[in-house]
């Protein structure tokens, strides 16, 4: 299981890779994580006022306007924070370690080959039909502002979950059970959200821990973090900003479907998770094209 380039990417984290540290570090990860959540809110409260705190947090938490789109993806700021400060602070090693080398040109080959099947998808006919959503003015002005909560909030779950979990674990681990499996579980349970789920809840962290697997995968054998981040930001543009369930983090995208998170079937889940897998294999073959 193991490459050269996963060797290399691993070895910054080899030489403090005890687990009390590690168990140390993703505490603080937390903290931090909730720390900037913190700071977040104070600066909701200083334009909105306490009274209007919880008008705000439920529309936050569900993302049905665009400034709440925005102010949920900024939360994953204090995500990205952690795992680098940690690196710093705790392992003694460069933040930018967590990244790998040749970040920016595996990103690209992850979007590429994710926004190509994404698009093909969108030729399909569709099980339900679309209705429109945002405004166009309104959505052609919020769309570089919510990019880059995208880019935030996508590259911090990647730096957290394949930077600093995969690679520590790894580091003191030689099994990929334990680095590779672990992480993705972990990175599935994040997804398990009953009260808009519903029954579904279960089935949604299937789909985002088979998601793991294959961003841990691609961290393998790239040696970095940048096709899963690329994946990762296309696959959750589409769900944001493309065609959004009703009821979750609509407030900003294009088209609108009539159904939430509690409808889907557990065949359209499955579906998801089919184009999941049929993207990682192009890109598997990608990668192997390019290394030969």
């Amino acid at each position: 299981m193991w490459t050269p380039q996963f060797d290399r990417f691993v070895a910054p984290a080899r030489p403090k890779a005890g687990l009390l540290r590690f168990f140390a570090g993703t505490v603080l990860c937390v903290l931090i994580y909730f720390l900037a959540i913190m700071v977040m809110l104070g600066l909701v409260i200083g334009f909105v006022g306490f009274q209007a705190l919880d008008g705000w947090l439920g529309e936050i938490a569900i993302g049905d306007t665009p400034v709440a789109v925005l102010l949920l993806l900024g939360t994953f700021i204090g995500m990205a924070l952690g795992p680098m400060a940690v690196a710093r602070w705790l392992h003694d090693r460069p933040a930018l370690g967590l990244f790998g080398t040749g970040l920016w040109r595996s990103f690209g080959l992850g979007a590429a080959a994710g926004a190509s099947v994404l698009l093909i998808s969108l030729l399909l006919p569709a099980p339900f039909e679309l209705t429109r959503n945002t405004p166009s003015e309104v959505f052609w002005t919020f769309l570089p502002l919510a990019l880059i909560g995208l880019m935030i909030q996508t590259g911090a779950e990647e730096i957290l979950f394949r930077g600093y979990f995969q690679q520590q674990l790894a580091a003191r681990f030689n099994h990929w059970v334990i680095w590779m499996v672990l992480p993705s579980i972990a990175f599935g349970l994040l997804h398990f959200d009953p009260t808009s789920a519903g029954a579904n809840a279960w089935w949604i962290v299937a789909a985002a821990t088979l998601f793991g697997l294959v961003a841990a995968d691609l961290t393998r054998v790239t040696g970095n973090i940048g096709a899963a981040w690329g994946l990762h930001m296309v696959n959750n543009t589409f769900a944001v900003l493309v065609v959004a369930l009703d009821g979750t983090l609509s407030g900003l995208s294009w088209w609108v479907a009539p159904v939430s998170a509690a409808d889907l079937s557990p065949i359209l889940i499955a579906q998801d998770m089919m184009v999941t897998i049929i993207i990682w294999l192009a890109l598997r073959l990608w990668i192997a094209k390019r290394s030969t």
